[in-house]
């Protein structure tokens, strides 16, 4: 419904008056929310009509008439712009509220809903692994960083910095994580008109991991021989100081590579360096007169193949390929490679974003870390607010209603009293068999953003593959092949290893093991509580859990 309110005129003015002053239209807007990638253009202003408004000439008080809805036009004749009347802006009360500085989204444009208030807005839809999107309004200039940002902020997440857009092409089985100072709009201006191209957002832990353990993805055997080494500096050494400057070391090695027009793969020895990317013509020969140049590092992106062996018949489950970035690529352009391991294709892939974008990619480290340190400073203040300084030892025995231990001696002996009473009741609710409690324990670490149900081995590995492989990487499922059990997947050095979660009884109490009874643990909770401070019989300490967030 559209309101007309004006206002009464003067009647010894009304003959120097043009229109009335005063003159407000409400109208509701619809936005596109299935727009992807492309330009928003805000809609025309209302061009309200003169048979609308009283006559200037008129002597009687004007009446307020009942107005009716009026249709946009999409085109107007210069005589009737000229009698649009700009209607004067409201404005805001509360700017730093509605508007931070670096935010993306703009005021007004609620996520999905409403029309940019500018032309310079585009649409980005990003998915959540649970296969619902969310549609945002943002300036053409937005990093994929902004953007994980407000994603961030509006599903509740923690651990902002682990956060990464995705570029998936499914139908390729191609992918890749968005570096943070991407412009996404640039991103979505290279994909084809017509595909399934989309950017996922989820967790990415592994984004740089490779400047906190370089050895762990440049192996000694694949970096190139070059006159640092020959003078003393060990390769440890190397790739420390070229990580710190921004570079990366020359990586050499065997792969796999998918002949052009064929399904047959060709075994390849392949060099990769600052200026691009190479093969040698005569085994693994360095010469000049037998390296073959094949592409420039920047003119290409590199992505992750998923189900490459039944897509492209690949040898290995190792698959990577090297996609111009140009405007529109098409899948024919792709050069597909396969490794022999999991560690040579992430050194291969990590090389390449190095020398590709260099410092860049140091400084977007830098940054992350420094954020990380802020929201640590800001828990530990939080936990300052109250520290043990600001609390007092009470007793209750009394009828007084309470009583402040003022003895350090007497309160330090109640704190153990009432810890061993805690203990004493805990174990008894745990030892009836057929309590609240009992029950409750062995369903707790459903409700645990660790526990992913009835996965399978296969699937585990995936989501750990997805979601970054560094070390402490984890999760708990049901065992396929033991009824009753349950399974920790744990990723180490690239590689995910899983072991078996058997329940056992004791005592006539209910406890879980993974040691054939040395250790026991009430419920999957305690056990998962046990192992982020204690390593126990695995490799490592549980660090992060894999985990899905619907936005």
């Amino acid at each position: 419904m559209m309101i007309l309110l004006v206002s009464e005129p003067k009647e010894d003015a009304m003959e120097n008056e043009g229109p009335p002053r005063g003159v407000c239209k409400e109208m509701d807007r619809q936005g596109d929310d299935g727009m992807n990638g492309q330009e928003a253009h805000p809609s025309g202003a209302l061009s309200p009509e003169t048979d609308d408004f009283p006559s200037p000439k008129t002597t009687n008080p004007p009446t307020v008439k009942r107005s009716q809805p009026l249709g946009i036009s999409n085109g107007r004749s210069k005589g009737e712009e000229s009698k649009t009347i700009s209607l004067p802006s409201i404005p805001n009360p509360f700017p730093e509220l509605c508007s931070p500085s670096n935010s993306p989204i703009l005021i007004g444009t609620p996520l999905g809903k409403g029309t940019p208030p500018s032309g310079n807005t585009h649409v980005v839809k990003v998915f959540g692994e649970d296969g619902r999107s969310r549609s945002l309004w943002v300036p053409a200039a937005t990093t994929a960083r902004d953007v994980c940002s407000l994603l961030v902020q509006r599903a509740h997440c923690t651990d902002q910095e682990s956060w990464a857009l995705i570029e998936l092409h499914p139908s390729l089985g191609l992918e890749r994580c968005l570096e943070d100072h991407e412009t996404v709009v640039e991103v979505q201006a290279t994909w084809p008109l017509e595909g399934d191209s989309k950017l996922l957002f989820r967790k990415n832990y592994a984004k740089y991991e490779f400047f906190k353990k370089p050895m762990l993805f440049f192996p000694e055997n694949m970096i190139s021989d070059c006159t640092d080494v020959n003078k003393g500096m060990t390769s440890s050494e190397l790739i420390q100081n070229l990580l710190n400057s921004g570079s990366c070391p020359e990586i050499q090695g065997p792969l796999q590579v998918r002949e052009p027009g064929r399904k047959a793969w060709k075994r390849v020895y392949f060099f990769l360096r600052k200026s691009g990317l190479y093969c040698s013509t005569k085994g693994s020969s360095k010469e000049p007169r037998h390296l073959q140049y094949v592409a420039d590092l920047e003119e290409l992106n590199i992505y992750g193949v998923t189900h490459g062996r039944k897509l492209y018949s690949a040898p290995t489950d190792f698959t990577f390929c090297v996609k111009p970035c140009r405007n529109r690529a098409r899948s024919r352009d792709m050069k597909l490679l396969c490794a022999e391991s999991e560690q040579m294709r992430t050194c291969w892939t990590t090389a390449f974003r190095l020398f590709k974008y260099g410092k860049q990619l140091h400084c977007n480290y830098q940054r992350s870390l420094s954020t990380c340190n802020q929201e640590n400073t800001l828990r530990q203040s939080a936990k300052r607010c109250v520290s043990e300084a600001s609390l007092v030892a009470m007793d209750f025995s009394g009828k007084a209603g309470g009583r402040v231990i003022e003895n350090p001696r007497e309160a330090q002996s109640a704190e153990q009293e009432e810890g061993q009473a805690w203990r004493k009741k805990t174990a008894l609710r745990c030892s009836l068999p057929n309590s609240c409690s009992s029950s409750r324990n062995t369903l707790i670490h459903q409700a645990q953003p660790w526990f992913h149900g009835r996965v399978s081995r296969r699937e585990a590995q995936k989501l750990i593959e997805e979601q970054g492989l560094v070390d402490g990487m984890f999760l708990i499922r049901d065992s396929q092949q033991h009824a009753g059990c349950f399974v920790l997947s744990l990723c180490y050095k690239l590689k995910t290893k899983h072991y078996l979660i058997i329940p056992c009884e004791e005592e006539g109490r209910r406890y879980y093991t993974m040691d054939d009874g040395v250790t026991l643990f009430i419920d999957l909770l305690q056990l998962v509580e046990f192992h982020q401070i204690n390593r126990g019989i695995l490799p490592v300490c549980l660090k992060h859990h894999c985990t899905r967030v619907a936005l």
